[in-house]
C-alpha cells in the first residue's frame, strides 16, 4: 500500500513524551532478552540498568496541556487536505471516533469511566484520541486517568516497558492485574466501584468483536459495566496510517513483525511479514541476527506494511 501520509507537525508533546529515539534505545537495552520468561510483569527498570526519569530532570506538562496540544495535532490532520483516498477515509474515523468518545463523556463522569490499556496500537489510536477530546471536557481534568492493564502470561520485556513509559508520558493511572480477563475486571472493578464503563480498543476483526456496536453492556456471567469501542469499525491499515500519520510512538515489537501483543507464549511474528532471503542478501547486519528480531534466522518487515485484516493473527 502506497499511502502518501501527510506531515504532521513536529513539536513535542512534552519533555516527558516518548520519541522514536527513546524506543529505539529501549528495544537495544533489551536485546537478549527481548522477553520475559516468567509470568511477573517487568517494569522498565528491570529490564536495563537504565535509571528511570526523575522529576528533576523532567517537568512533564499537566494532562489538560497534554491534551490541548494532542488536539490541535489531531486537528491539523482532520483538515490537510489530501486526494488518498486511504487518508481520506482514515479522516473520517477520526471524526466518527470522537463522536462517540464525545457522546461518552456526556454520558458519564470523568470517574466514572476507564480505559482499557495494554500499550497496542488500537488501544494507543482509543488514547490519542481520547486525549483529543478532552481538550474540550468541560470542568477540570484529574491529574491522571483511570485506566486497567491486564497482564497476559510470560509478558514481553518490550510491551512491560511500553506500557509504563507511555502511561507516565500520558498521563495514566495504571491499575495492573496479572490475571484472566474476567477475574482480572471482577477485581478491578470492586476496588474502583465509582467505574460505569471502560474505553476498549476491539475492532471488528477481532475475535469476538463482529457483532458489537459503539456501546454494549457486559455479557451474561461477566462483571457488570458498559463497554465503548470507538474504533470498532477501523480497518487494521487505517490503524497504522494514523500512527504513521501522526507519528505517534509505538511499542517496538511491531517493528519486529508483530502484528498483534500477547504474551511470549502464544504471540510471534507474523509469516505475512517474513522477508524473503533475497530481500537480505547485500544488506548490512541487522537486528535480526543479533537476536532480537529474528525466529530461528528467519527476519520479519514492520507490522505496519501488512494491509488485510484477515492477515493480522496468522
Amino acid at each position: 500500500m502506497n499511502t502518501a501520509i501527510p506531515e504532521m507537525p513536529q513539536e513535542r508533546l512534552s519533555t516527558q513524551l516518548l520519541d522514536q529515539t527513546t524506543l529505539e534505545n529501549e528495544e537495544e537495552e533489551a536485546t537478549g532478552a527481548g522477553v520475559s520468561e516468567g509470568n511477573e510483569a517487568r517494569g522498565p527498570e528491570q529490564d536495563s540498568d537504565e535509571a528511570p526519569p526523575s522529576d528533576a530532570q523532567h517537568e512533564p506538562a499537566s494532562l489538560s496541556h497534554l491534551c490541548t496540544e494532542i488536539h490541535a495535532r489531531v486537528t491539523a490532520f482532520l483538515e490537510t487536505p489530501t486526494t488518498d483516498e486511504q487518508v481520506k477515509q482514515v479522516q473520517g474515523q477520526t471524526r466518527t471516533t470522537l463522536d462517540v468518545i464525545h457522546d461518552a463523556l456526556r454520558r458519564y463522569r470523568l470517574d466514572e469511566l476507564s480505559l482499557s490499556y495494554n500499550g497496542g496500537k488500537d488501544c494507543l489510536v482509543l488514547l490519542f484520541l481520547l486525549l483529543a477530546a478532552l481538550s474540550t471536557h468541560k470542568g477540570a481534568l484529574p491529574p491522571r486517568l483511570q485506566s486497567v492493564y491486564i497482564i497476559p502470561p510470560s509478558p514481553f520485556a518490550l510491551v512491560e516497558s511500553f506500557v509504563a513509559r507511555s502511561s507516565d508520558a500520558y498521563h495514566l493511572q495504571v491499575a495492573r492485574y496479572a490475571l484472566p480477563m474476567r477475574p482480572a475486571f471482577g477485581v478491578y472493578l470492586h476496588e474502583h466501584r465509582q467505574v460505569k464503563a471502560i474505553f476498549v480498543g476491539t475492532r471488528r476483526t477481532d475475535p469476538h468483536g463482529a457483532n458489537l456496536t459503539h456501546f454494549d453492556p457486559t455479557d451474561h456471567g461477566w462483571p457488570s459495566f458498559m463497554r465503548i469501542h470507538p474504533v470498532i469499525d477501523w480497518h487494521y491499515a487505517e490503524i497504522w496510517t494514523f500512527i504513521r500519520a501522526l507519528k505517534i510512538p509505538y511499542c517496538g515489537l511491531y517493528d519486529l513483525g508483530y502484528t498483534s501483543l500477547g504474551g511470549t507464549n502464544d504471540t510471534r511474528p507474523n509469516p505475512a511479514l517474513r522477508r524473503d532471503p533475497d530481500e537480505l542478501s547485500g544488506q548490512g547486519k541487522g537486528r535480526g541476527e543479533q537476536g532480537e528480531d529474528n525466529t530461528h534466522g528467519e527476519h520479519f518487515r514492520p507490522a505496519y506494511e501488512l494491509t488485510e485484516d484477515h492477515e493480522e493473527r496468522l
